[in-house]
């Protein structure tokens, strides 16, 4: 029996805890939505006409239609007086030709969710960023590293910098803002993030990794400190959400042994795949399709920075999982619901 979230008013008086969630039938968002009801959150989830429920409607959401690039559903989908307001919803574009949807998806979608919880009386925004918001920086990065990303040629740095920014701003105008800013995620309900590697190397498709290094996080600690930071986090602040700093070709390693493949995977210079990725950028100017590999991922992978997670330890009781834990719980699920 779940035993439902209540908050207090000045007045005394008792109601149960409502989030609001966009994004709710995308990875981070199945997670969320998961967590809040198990911990007695009434929750509404906000999703397009046209969105594939069969996930979401397991956790039984109140579902509103809407879209956050039309303010008019999303202020008529938006009840009054929502306690939180998680904005997950963004468009992780790695193309050229999907700049101008992904700039309204992440910019003109976040200026609208912003307005609307103002207008609706929402207490606290909660923005789901990402590491990518600083740009092309290597090193160690902390919630204090300056953002490079106002410079940046990859839309998706820019746009998610741009994104967080809006967000933060309306703390002046009286809503509490916290941003989160994860960085490659993993686990159950992926749906087509890394998941989709699992399928590469079952395949045989995934000989050429990367030289690229990430930070690792599991979606059940992302969406905890979410959570948590509905509460805890620091309004106009924000939060790095990682874990170990590893390399592709040690996540593709694991997936092989996951899968019982022999070790085939070798690491590709970052020069080589930039010069496959032109080749390939070229080539899309003729069949309009989009590469397998994009200049925007190739640069990305040439990035080497490391995240700090000390402050999201500290005031959200982050944790950092083993990578070989969380792609287990990414395998385990996807056997179970047959995607591998």
């Amino acid at each position: 029996m779940v035993t439902r979230a209540f908050v207090i008013n000045q007045s005394g008086s008792v109601t149960p805890r409502h989030a609001f969630v966009t994004g709710g039938t995308g990875f981070v968002g199945l997670n969320l939505v998961q967590q809040l009801k198990t911990a007695g959150w009434d929750v509404t989830a906000l999703h397009r006409a046209n969105s594939d429920l069969r996930y979401l409607s397991r956790f039984s959401p109140t579902l509103v239609q809407g879209e956050i690039t039309d303010s008019a559903s999303l202020l008529a989908a938006l009840p009054s007086g929502i306690d939180t307001l998680f904005h997950v919803a963004g468009n992780t574009n790695m193309w050229r030709k999907g700049n101008a949807e992904q700039t309204r998806d992440n910019i003109e979608g976040t200026r609208n969710v912003v307005d609307a919880a103002i207008i609706k009386g929402v207490r606290r925004l909660v923005v789901t960023s990402s590491i990518a918001a600083y740009g092309p920086i290597s090193g160690e990065i902390t919630e204090a590293t300056p953002s490079r990303a106002a410079g940046s040629s990859v839309n998706y740095e820019l746009t998610k910098w741009q994104a967080q920014e809006i967000a933060r701003a309306a703390v002046s105008r009286g809503l509490e803002v916290v941003i989160m800013q994860p960085g490659a995620i993993m686990g159950p309900y992926d749906i087509g993030t890394w998941s989709r590697m699992f399928t590469l190397v079952r395949d045989g498709k995934l000989d050429a990794v990367p030289d690229a290094g990430l930070t690792f996080a599991h979606v059940h600690e992302v969406v905890a400190a979410h959570i948590a930071a509905a509460d805890k986090g620091e309004n106009g602040g924000s939060y790095l959400l990682g874990g170990e700093n590893r390399s592709m070709l040690d996540l593709i390693q694991i997936i092989e042994r996951l899968l019982g493949k022999p070790a085939k995977a070798k690491v590709v210079p970052t020069t080589v795949l930039k010069v496959v990725a032109a080749v390939g950028d070229f080539a899309s100017n003729f069949t309009g399709k989009q590469p397998a590999l994009t200049p925007e991922m190739a640069k990305m992978f040439g990035s080497r920075g490391t995240i700090s997670v000390a402050k999201a330890q500290r005031e959200l009781g982050f944790k950092i999982v083993p990578l070989e834990a969380m792609a287990k719980d990414c395998y385990d699920w996807m056997v179970a619901e047959a995607r591998i």
